[in-house]
């Protein structure tokens, strides 16, 4: 039996139907992916764990997806387009550098916080894909904070921040610290992704600060 409309995302040839429309099946299996593959783990998940989680038949989400391995490496390209994305606005937006970096700053710790569980699979089940995915995947993440370090080394040629550290330790030092989230943040907690991403942010330039 073929795939409605509904099902498989598609109205008049465009994913996501017309206004009111139900989320596009791939948003709908990333979402149902992401849950399960953080609760359960990508080895505990099946296909029919998948498609009943989205609500959509196993034809529809192949129309998509050839495997298990496609929505996961999905999932992992998701997050880190959007944030790449986030970022770029912030590093061209107008503006002194240093407010620039401290809107980046924040971001990412933001949007890091807001997607928890694509950290959780990132570290539990990368190696799962096929090494040249693996390496694509490492491939966009050092993309995204080579992008954050240039805010740095912009900062740093203006003089504006301290030259004597390296701007890549910096940057790894801020990501490592981010990456920790995930130990000890809790959505039920006092303080939010956007003020803990302003502490991070102002901690970060008050170390860049020239002496």
């Amino acid at each position: 039996m073929a795939e409605s409309a509904a099902e498989t995302g598609a109205a008049g040839g465009q994913p996501g139907g017309g206004a009111g429309a139900c989320p596009a099946v791939p948003d709908r299996l990333l979402a149902a992916a992401t849950r399960l593959f953080a609760d359960r783990g990508f080895e505990r998940t099946s296909v029919q764990d998948l498609v009943d989680a989205a609500g959509v038949t196993k034809g529809a989400m192949y129309h998509y997806f050839a495997s298990k391995e496609d929505v996961l490496f999905a999932v992992f390209r998701r997050v880190i387009a959007t944030q790449m994305r986030n970022l770029d606005a912030c590093a061209t937006a107008e503006g002194p550098v240093r407010e620039r970096l401290r809107a980046a700053a924040v971001d990412v710790v933001e949007s890091t916080v807001q997607n928890l569980d694509d950290m959780v699979i990132y570290f539990r089940s990368l190696h799962v894909l096929s090494l040249d995915r693996q390496d694509q995947v490492r491939a966009e993440r050092r993309q995204y904070q080579d992008r954050f370090r240039a805010l740095i080394e912009e900062g740093q040629s203006q003089r504006v921040f301290r030259t004597d550290v390296p701007a890549d330790m910096v940057a790894s030092q801020y990501f490592g610290a981010v990456n920790h989230l995930g130990m000890w943040y809790r959505p039920d907690g006092e303080l939010g992704g956007a003020e803990i991403g302003g502490y991070y942010a102002d901690l970060l330039l008050t170390g860049l600060r020239p002496a």
